[in-house]
């Protein structure tokens, strides 16, 4: 073709449109995956071209998610980060190494929702192997936002998901209501409950930064497992992922994940807040007996004191916020297909990222 020079070196998929990028007959793995074109530098395409994959011939996909947040980046942002599973040298390019297996047929899919050309350049590797195992499972990843999140109840991350498998981790979003800026979003421990807990997590950490590695705050960063490439403490930005690969989380028949909605300021900053229609609800604080330092926990107590209050210290104080948080989750499953939603409309995925989020990007 074109006598040995360059052909066609990339796709452009319109407005509206679908390409097969991906389909293979007989067992295989996907191994690796490059990919690069428009929606490396266009930031309104990482949200609106959505990739799909569908394993074994099923109807409904195993993977479905804007892309951008696929390969590990959430809110149509790119940075520079490599961590063991997903990666962007330069931040304009997408790369994962997550192994892939199928026993009868594989197809990807990308669908432009934008409303300009996606050109898209990439390549796929796989291994062709005769069979595999029994025990094999499937790769899922499950998208969704909430544009105003409940204070008091947590995040879904990941919903009830039925059947036996292995929670990989998952890259997390968050856009902090204005109405809180200044202070701390990530005091909200995540949970996980496996096999049927449901009053008490199976597994549950200490705070957003803790789960991700670092401490005291949250800045940016990139390592194997987890990481922050993006934290704009000034706006209130923040994308960041965490990977249970050393840690293996293994499920036999139910797994749910969360992360609580929790912020920290003190009592001055919470009292203005307050005043500017914040809906906030104090749970926890730091205060002294002596010259010792004690702890609160106030939702456990009769009558707790109120910020209002001369004597309610201040100190630190965690307390129920309400932002916009968005996840991918990532896991696998002994089904070609799971049973959670499928992925919300562009309008869901999209909307107010113009206004709250693009006229920050580097």
């Amino acid at each position: 073709m074109n006598k040995g020079a360059k052909g066609n070196a990339f796709y452009i998929v319109q407005p509206g449109a679908s390409q097969t990028i991906f389909d293979v007959g007989g067992a295989g793995i996907i191994n690796r995956m490059w990919l690069s074109g428009t929606i490396g530098v266009n930031a309104r395409q990482r949200r609106a071209v959505r990739i799909d994959m569908f394993w074994d011939g099923a109807e409904k996909p195993a993977v479905s998610a804007p892309i951008g947040d696929f390969f590990g980046i959430g809110l149509g942002l790119s940075a520079k980060f490599d961590s063991e599973l997903f990666s962007s040298p330069e931040a304009r390019s997408f790369n994962f190494t997550v192994p892939m297996p199928f026993r009868e047929s594989a197809v990807i899919t990308l669908t432009n929702e934008s409303d300009e050309e996606a050109w898209i350049w990439y390549d796929i590797n796989y291994l062709q192997v005769e069979k595999l195992p029994d025990d094999v499972l499937y790769f899922h990843a499950y998208w969704n936002r909430d544009m105003k999140t409940t204070p008091g109840e947590d995040y879904v991350i990941l919903p009830t998901v039925e059947g036996r498998g292995r929670y990989i981790g998952t890259n997390i979003g968050v856009i902090g209501d204005s109405v809180y800026r200044g202070t701390w979003f990530g005091e909200g421990e995540v949970k996980i409950f496996l096999d049927g807990d449901k009053d008490l997590p199976t597994l549950v950490g200490t705070g957003t930064e803790d789960y991700i590695g670092t401490g005291w705050g949250q800045g940016e960063f990139a390592s194997r497992y987890f990481g922050s490439p993006v934290a704009d403490k000034n706006h209130d930005i923040y994308a960041f992922y965490r990977y249970h690969l050393q840690d293996p989380v293994y499920f036999h028949s139910a797994c749910k994940v969360t992360i609580q909605q929790m912020g920290n300021a003190d009592k001055i900053k919470i009292a203005e807040m307050r005043e500017n229609g914040a809906d906030i609800t104090p749970v926890w604080f730091l205060g002294n007996d002596g010259n010792k330092t004690i702890h609160r926990r106030l939702l456990d107590e009769e009558n707790p004191p109120q910020v209002e209050d001369d004597d309610f210290p201040v100190t630190s104080t965690n307390f129920y916020r309400s932002d916009d948080v968005s996840a991918t989750a990532y896991f696998y499953l002994d089904k070609r297909e799971n049973n959670l939603p499928e992925l919300p409309g562009l309008n869901i995925r999209t909307k107010d990222l113009h206004e709250r989020v693009f006229p920050y990007l580097k």
